[in-house]
């Protein structure tokens, strides 16, 4: 973890937004945080919501249903699903989070549509050519959205995608450019793109939402043994 406490390093995130919104014009309150605690433990999204942070993202059904007996009462809380989501765990997804962000099959949407439960849907979708990156077709978002758009319990808020990982910010900018087209053909007013290292590129580009883990907690190795 970094020296520093997470007020400064929270408060280091909000002027980075807050440097990009003024170079693009854009007032910083539109501009949400997404906190990514997955791989931390649930003290440390205490410590988060304790500095006044809301959202928080985790990549794992798993890893999150052991967290929220710990979490659970913080006021205000709310956790994104940021990562895959397999189709036999639905059920408890839609138990554990208020918002599924990497929505990819129109399977997936009807499943957890059939849950009965409130959920906000962003669609991920797969810009990239590496084989390790999830998402949906773009040619198959016209059928994801009128799916969505149909259900009685899902809200289509957005839509979300992963660049190839580099240390030259500037190469993510053609994918997120690629995400806010396809966003405004479908009339999809967010999009959660950008990280610790590319996020004043992705709100140069239009991003609504940006996740944040390794600028706000550091870095820490992955657990074994869970799974999406």
């Amino acid at each position: 973890m970094p020296n520093d406490s997470l007020s400064d390093r929270l408060l280091q995130v909000r002027e980075r937004i807050a440097r990009a919104c003024a170079r693009a014009h854009r007032d910083p309150a539109s501009v949400n945080l997404l906190a990514v605690t997955k791989i931390f433990g649930a003290e440390v999204i205490r410590e988060a919501w304790a500095v006044g942070l809301r959202e928080f993202g985790e990549n794992y059904v798993q890893e999150m249903e052991r967290k929220a007996p710990v979490v659970a009462d913080l006021e205000g809380a709310r956790f994104h699903l940021i990562g895959h989501l397999q189709s036999n765990k639905t059920k408890k997804a839609a138990q554990l989070f208020a918002a599924v962000d990497s929505l990819d099959s129109v399977k997936l949407a009807s499943r957890l549509d059939a849950e009965g439960v409130p959920l906000d849907i962003t669609i991920e979708v797969k810009l990239s050519e590496e084989d390790t990156k999830t998402g949906a077709d773009p040619a198959t978002l016209p059928e994801m959205v009128a799916s969505i758009r149909a259900s009685r319990n899902l809200t289509l808020r957005g839509l979300m995608t992963v660049p190839p990982w580099s240390e030259d910010s500037e190469l993510s900018r053609p994918y997120f450019a690629r995400l806010r087209e396809l966003a405004a053909t479908h009339g999809i007013p967010e999009l959660s793109m950008g990280m610790s290292n590319d996020m004043e590129v992705a709100i140069e580009e239009g991003a609504t939402w940006v996740r944040v883990g390794t600028a706000l907690f550091g870095s820490r190795r992955p657990l074994l043994g869970l799974t999406p």
